[in-house]
């Protein structure tokens, strides 16, 4: 039997991976700001020394007058989660609304954490770790989910280095990322050009890097984490849906 510490370890770089999946836009020539409804699945795996499999059912779905909802669903043998946002899409940009995360597993406490943001108030309002909690807002910021949605926006329209302010927990962090370089790589059965990207990190071992397919409208078709003990973690792209 998997001890206690390793299957909380598991959990944890499965959940750091999945929790950079982010959803494809489409381009139109008639805008480039317009998102697409979508449905994307993928598959999750941990290599060390065990397999932690799992998968991800990420979704994005217009609500009318330009709020959307983005929900990801998650589901393993130790970890289920129920994230998701309601956000405005205005001038090519996420506003967000309603944040709300939902953990549940196997030797694991129950997780959750909720944001409200109040723009005419100013304020952002919540609850971390049974702890509510109230932050002034700044312009810009983004949520856990939002600024995912953001990265893939900004890398579609041609930027090569993106900064966001990002509300996680009861806290502002800043996130880098960076487009190193193109690659190709297998898609199915035939190689497909994608982009490389990865999350800036300063003083750090550890690495992230994603994958994004212009052919699939800039979708994320593989993730991989490298731990600074080596271990591996990585997603692919199992199948994806986008509504015409």
């Amino acid at each position: 039997m998997l001890s206690r510490r390793l299957i909380r370890f598991g959990c944890a770089a499965l959940l750091a991976c999945l929790g950079i999946l982010a959803g494809p836009v489409t381009l139109h020539a008639e805008t480039e700001a317009d998102l697409t409804p979508f449905e994307a699945s993928y598959t999750a795996a941990m290599e060390k020394g065990l397999s932690l499999n799992g998968t991800a059912k990420r979704t994005l779905s217009s609500q009318g007058n330009d709020v959307w909802l983005y929900r990801t669903d998650v589901d393993s043998f130790i970890v289920s989660i129920d994230e998701s946002l309601v956000f405005r899409w205005e001038d090519g940009h996420v506003i967000p609304m309603r944040y709300r995360y939902r953990l549940s597993g196997f030797l694991i406490s129950d997780r959750k954490n909720s944001i409200d943001f109040d723009w005419s108030a100013g304020v952002a309002t919540g609850e971390y770790k049974g702890k509510p909690f109230e932050l002034a807002l700044e312009e810009g910021l983004l949520d856990p989910l939002g600024y995912q949605l953001q990265l893939h926006q900004d890398i579609k329209n041609g930027k090569r280095e993106m900064t966001y302010r990002v509300l996680d927990g009861n806290s502002i962090d800043t996130d880098r990322f960076a487009v190193i370089n193109g690659e190709n790589m297998s898609t199915g059965n035939k190689q497909s050009a994608t982009l490389k990207a990865e999350k800036v990190r300063e003083d750090s071992k550890r690495q992230t890097l994603m994958w994004f397919s212009p052919e699939q409208n800039f979708l994320l078709v593989r993730l991989r984490q490298v731990e600074p003990d080596g271990s591996t973690y990585e997603l692919k792209l199992k199948e994806a849906e986008f509504e015409r």
